[in-house]
């Protein structure tokens, strides 16, 4: 088929032209949108899976709905989910979560031991300065610091359960293959970061953006007859500067003047080689290799009524040295990344924890009894009450699904080493005779200074909506 360039000249305009969003996740789903309000005919969205959400994934459960993926609107000001909310009522703001330590010989550190610790992960940083992992930053601050004054046995426990427990948030393995770069280029939004939805789950942001049923996930609003679902793309060519061809996994073949890849790191990673034809650029395979996408999953029970006392929200493990060398030659190994469980407001019967790593992709590959199994031992071996067995039970297993390959980004030293970073991820491929952006990336990975949240994979869906309007605004004008 004939290039649609000729010359500079780029012939189509904004109600003609072809643009196809890969992923219906919150990038593809605010660039779809903010294309259509801006007048555009021709948006398609290919979604490999057999729905629209992406990492928000908001299922009913016990008398509700739970967020299987994305589950806090982080921060008040600077953050684009709270600014469309913010006069709708739909947030709480963070219930008082009383910090308990808990032995593996179940004892419980005192508030006087527990409250140095909390204040010391709640205020740590990494100057702009550090070179070198967080984990050796954490570790040096922690033993010149709050370490020093706790019991050698304690405190050596202690530091393995905080290190972990910032993991869930910054979704790495461990804190020595974390970057600073992960402190110092994130932009944290000001105000609560924890703020919890008022029974509706992550979805309620997804159902403004579509103008959809705010009850029912999955309902596409606005994009209805705009998104094909069950329709994994296993080609994007984009050789030379003409339209742009994709192939479905079902053989079907799709044309385009304009791609916006919104796929996960993780299958960026894993599929680049062959999803894209021609290879990419160096710079942005840097920028795939480079970056991680790290693994935090959720386990998620009902009970009859709740079974930690009233007093008791958040509860972190530590292990004593010798029970956790038993742990690691037994079948429950895994229970090491299991970081804490907590109460989830607003939801009295319900409880949630918390593994990260590889530890979590093993979990993945065990049937759900053998989890819930594992669990309820690890109560037991902790707590001095009975946790009965729950009413129903759900796991995450983010990284297993093919889909997604794992949770959320981070900066890994990996990148410093290879000198990249997220705005080569973000780079577009474009027609070098007229500028025109070919194939775009969106997603969190790709956000400049708020990846890991809704907020910033939002944010980076309009930011390629944005680049596709000032094109085609600019060649009205000429």
């Amino acid at each position: 088929m004939a290039s649609c360039a000729v010359g500079n000249v780029f012939p189509k305009t904004k109600e003609t032209t072809r643009i196809v969003i890969v992923g219906a996740g919150p990038s593809g789903i605010a660039a779809a949108t903010k294309l259509l309000e801006q007048g555009f005919r021709n948006v398609q969205i290919f979604e490999a899976e057999d729905r629209i959400g992406g990492r928000i994934k908001t299922v009913p459960f016990a008398d509700s709905f739970i967020d299987l993926g994305a589950q806090w609107c982080h921060g008040e000001q600077g953050n684009v989910v709270f600014e469309r909310v913010k006069d709708l009522d739909v947030l709480d703001r963070t219930a008082d979560q009383a910090l308990h330590l808990v032995r593996s010989n179940k004892e419980i550190l005192s508030e006087e031991q527990t409250k140095p610790l909390k204040e010391f992960v709640d205020a740590f940083d990494v100057s702009v300065d550090w070179e070198g992992s967080v984990g050796d930053r954490f570790t040096n601050n922690y033993w010149n610091t709050v370490g020093k004054d706790l019991d050698r046995t304690i405190a050596k426990e202690a530091l393995s359960s905080m290190m972990k427990y910032i993991c869930t948030s910054d979704a790495c393995d461990h804190l020595f293959e974390l970057s600073s770069r992960n402190y110092t280029n994130f932009h944290l939004a000001d105000g609560d970061q924890n703020l919890s939805w008022r029974r509706r789950g992550f979805w309620y942001f997804l159902s403004l953006l579509l103008e959809a049923k705010e009850d029912q996930p999955g309902d596409q609003g606005c994009l209805k007859g705009y998104v094909h679902l069950n329709r994994r793309i296993a080609e994007i060519n984009w050789k030379g500067n003409g339209e742009l061809t994709l192939r479905c996994w079902n053989g079907e073949i799709v044309t385009a003047d304009h791609v916006i890849c919104t796929v996960s790191l993780g299958v960026l990673k894993e599929k680049h080689e062959k999803l894209f034809v021609p290879a990419l650029p160096l710079a942005k395979v840097r920028a795939i290799e480079g970056l991680k996408l790290g693994t935090v999953n959720k386990f998620i029970m009902e009970f009859e009524k709740h079974p930690f006392p009233e007093n008791m929200y958040n509860v972190a493990i530590l292990w004593l040295e010798a029970d956790l060398l038993e742990l690691r030659g037994s079948e429950f190994y895994w229970l090491e990344s299991v970081c804490s469980f907590h109460r989830v407001d607003r939801q009295p019967t319900l409880l949630e924890g918390w593994i990260i790593g590889a530890h979590a992709r093993h979990m993945e590959t065990l049937g759900e009894d053998k989890v819930l199994e594992g669990l309820l031992w690890l109560f037991r071996k902790f707590l001095t009450f009975d946790v009965p067995r729950p009413k129903h039970f759900i796991r995450t297993q983010w990284h297993s699904n093919p889909n997604f390959r794992g949770s959320y980004s981070f900066y890994p030293t990996y990148a410093d080493d290879l000198r990249t970073g997220r705005t080569d991820l973000a780079s577009p491929l474009v027609d070098v005779t007229n500028g025109r952006p070919r194939v775009q990336f969106a997603g969190e990975a790709s956000s400049g200074n708020h990846w890991g949240t809704v907020h910033g994979a939002t944010e980076s869906g309009w930011r390629e909506a944005d680049r596709l309007i000032d094109f085609y605004k600019a060649k009205a004008e000429n």
